[in-house]
């Protein structure tokens, strides 16, 4: 069973579900998929117009929702007081819950102020309406700033993550206060990752998929949690069976070493000031 990430409070599964940007049937039977394969995390958001459906597949599986934690999250243009319990609120009806284990602020937004946010976000899981709460796409600075603003825990920042992509910085700042940071395409969309030579050959020499050998990369870091989306069940299954092989250190670095300047996955024109990659 793959290890569980302790912050400020949280117990998270280290891999989870990610549900962007199914919907319908298809959403529903990937979460199916996902909790007979094992996961006890599932991801969703307020954008992903699939609410309903994660709530859906949670209550017709038959698995006890206090076996499962859910996650979800407030889009940045909602994330005023007022507008940010209300947001959430409002996912609660559509995922048929009382709270959710997570909530996270889906992206900072430069036209609010951070410690209205913040605030909001801090008042919501005093309602009752999350049971920890977190922030998403906050670089180094201003997750800082966050932390410092907030008078609940801050327990995750979810971001951009993959052997692409260096996030020293943020996660610096998450093991410095506790946080777990959590992985979205932690496999940077496939693709050109599963050609660089430090992921084939590995895959080659354990046994594995690519895939495997990039969320196993994740999880045997500190502090990191992923969580990939596959709609197919065979990969759902093996996203998940990584406990019978390990990375060795110079193995873990000659993924790290894949890290470029241009490996962001996602920047949209909101996006705050990312921090400086190598």
């Amino acid at each position: 069973m793959v290890h569980r990430v302790t912050a400020n409070g949280a117990n998270i599964p280290a891999i989870g579900f990610g549900t962007w940007p199914m919907k319908g049937q298809e959403c529903i039977g990937a979460i199916h998929s996902a909790l007979d394969a094992g996961y006890d995390h599932i991801d969703t958001a307020a954008m992903y117009k699939n609410e309903s459906e994660v709530g859906e597949a949670i209550a017709s599986h038959g698995r006890s929702r206090e076996e499962i934690f859910l996650t979800t999250k407030v889009w940045y243009e909602d994330i005023a007081d007022g507008d940010l319990q209300r947001s959430a609120q409002d996912s609660l009806t559509r995922l048929g819950l009382d709270d959710v284990d997570l909530l996270l602020i889906h992206w900072p937004n430069a036209d609010i102020p951070l410690a209205e946010s913040i605030g909001a976000l801090c008042d919501a899981r005093r309602k009752g309406l999350a049971r920890h709460i977190g922030v998403s796409n906050f670089p180094s600075g201003l997750l800082d700033q966050a932390i410092a603003l907030a008078d609940e825990p801050i327990c995750v920042n979810q971001v951009d993550y993959h052997p692409f992509l260096n996030q020293d910085a943020v996660l610096s700042v998450c093991r410095n206060h506790g946080l777990a940071m959590t992985a979205y395409a932690p496999i940077a969309r496939a693709g050109a990752l599963f050609e660089a030579p430090a992921i084939r050959d590995l895959a080659r020499e354990k046994g594995k998929n690519e895939a495997q050998i990039v969320l196993r990369w994740h999880i045997q870091q500190p502090n990191v949690v992923a969580i990939p989306k596959s709609a197919t069940a065979e990969r759902i299954r093996a996203n998940i069976a990584l406990d019978d092989f390990e990375l060795l250190d110079d193995e873990m670095a000659r993924i790290s070493d894949l890290a470029r300047p241009d490996g962001r996955t996602i920047a949209p024109s909101w996006s705050p000031q990312w921090d400086a990659v190598a």
